[in-house]
């Protein structure tokens, strides 16, 4: 998708209406979903982060922002994510978490990024979170610098990678939660991007495809 086709359909998206929970389902692995489904989520107590679904023209051609994170002791350890983070106390709403976070851990400061709308939040259960995510746009590619004790690499990923259904398979995984088990995944730039950020993708996948069918 060129980028210019990208920007005209903003105004869609900004009147349209997300397609919510069921698109997160699409790409939700069957023990994730029946957790959803019974959880109890705010009797757990959940902190809350934000996150920045980000698209920039690269050769003329729409591209987003995702990230690999280091190696370490804890549940996301080597994922592909969103760039975000934690929401802090200073932080006026998730909207600001989101491009604060997105300055610290690529390097994009929050001026260049226009925000177009909030998406349909996810509960990860492993770690205790809602995870709100924004779309936005900046209309030149950033000069990304990565944060180098949260990021181990930036990856671009053009938004036709992300429309391809033949990007869409299935692996045995062995998650935090569970052990070999098929989860559904993307395939994108070489890298299989599951969980959260596939359960969110997925509804940024269904919201483009209708916005380019009105």
């Amino acid at each position: 998708m060129t980028f210019e086709t990208f920007k005209n359909l903003i105004p869609k998206i900004q009147k349209m209406s997300v397609p919510g929970e069921s698109s997160h389902f699409i790409m939700a692995p069957e023990i994730r979903k029946k957790e959803l489904r019974t959880f109890k989520i705010e009797e757990k107590n959940p902190r809350h982060a934000a996150v920045m679904m980000l698209f920039f023209p690269k050769s003329g051609i729409t591209h987003f922002a995702l990230i690999l994170r280091p190696e370490y002791e804890g549940v996301h350890s080597g994922q592909i994510a969103l760039p975000g983070g934690k929401n802090e106390m200073y932080d006026l709403d998730y909207r600001e978490t989101a491009l604060r976070e997105t300055y610290e851990e690529i390097g994009v400061p929050p001026k260049m990024i226009s925000v177009i709308k909030d998406m349909t939040k996810v509960y990860i259960p492993p770690s205790n979170f809602w995870v709100h995510p924004f779309l936005g746009y900046a209309m030149t590619k950033p000069e990304f610098v990565a944060q180098q004790s949260e990021v181990a690499k930036i990856i671009e990923v053009s938004l036709d990678a992300l429309l391809d259904e033949s990007n869409v398979s299935s692996k045995i995984l062995t998650t935090s939660y569970a052990k070999d088990i098929e989860v559904p995944s993307f395939k994108l730039n070489g890298y299989t991007v599951w969980g959260a950020t596939a359960m969110m993708l997925s509804e940024l996948k269904m919201f483009l495809k209708l916005a380019r069918e009105l």
